[in-house]
């Protein structure tokens, strides 16, 4: 067993499920959607990220690609957070939590491609 793999599979898998469980709940309720949770799937999909710029084969550069397009999504989200939340007057209103859970959900489909890339690299490695 390769602990490089172990770590890398772990912290793609880690990405989306946290990811899911900031998506999971009401769409434009503030209450089932915590910034903490935010900046932890921003963190995790970070490290994520980095792991994936060894990778030289094309298929590592599919996962690298899924993985900054979550990221994209993900800085999108907190950044409207933080705007709704400390520059603008209507603050965080059910609107701009149904856009800021709506960037998460493209990042978490971004992340499932990518933990599906990872299921089917896998299963085609021979021993």
């Amino acid at each position: 067993m390769n602990p490089e793999k172990v770590v890398f599979g772990f912290f793609i898998v880690l990405a989306l499920t946290l990811n899911f469980g900031f998506f999971v709940g009401e769409l434009d309720n503030p209450n089932h959607h915590h910034a903490w949770e935010l900046f932890v799937v921003i963190v995790v999909n970070m490290i994520a990220t980095v792991l994936k710029f060894g990778d030289r084969t094309q298929m590592g550069a599919v996962l690298l690609a899924t993985s900054l397009v979550a990221m994209i999504q993900l800085i999108a989200a907190s950044l409207v957070w933080t705007f709704a939340v400390y520059a603008s007057d209507g603050g965080l209103t059910n609107s701009v939590m149904a856009s800021i859970v709506s960037l998460s959900g493209g990042a978490m489909i971004a992340n499932v491609v990518s933990v599906t890339l990872l299921v089917i690299e896998t299963v085609m490695l021979r021993r």
